[in-house]
């Protein structure tokens, strides 16, 4: 092989270990720069899920607060009625008492 064979030879595999190192360059950025969006895919996502969740939440405690007014005004109701329905017949426990010791 001449001198000249040799060089040519040598020139290829500098070449080619040349462009061998590039592509891994390239492949570890393109890695990092996918693993850098995926990370703020996700953090994307579990901002978005965050927020989603708060109006969630203020969303339930809002109908748990008309439900707890509504749940209030309905006991208000039936002791309103109860105290009326017991004022009523008050003369009548009272008469019956009365009864009941004077009978005694």
């Amino acid at each position: 092989m001449s001198l000249e064979g040799i060089k040519q030879v040598t020139q290829t595999e500098e070449s080619s270990q040349l462009r061998r190192a590039e592509a891994q360059a390239q492949a570890k950025k393109t890695v990092a720069d996918a693993r850098q969006a995926g990370e703020q895919a996700v953090a994307a996502a579990r901002t978005s899920a965050e927020a989603q969740v708060r109006e969630y939440m203020k969303a339930a405690e809002e109908k748990a607060s008309k439900h707890a007014e509504k749940v209030v005004a309905e006991t208000k109701q039936a002791c309103d009625a109860l105290q009326k329905a017991a004022r009523g017949r008050k003369k009548d426990a009272a008469a019956l008492i009365v009864r009941r010791v004077v009978n005694v």
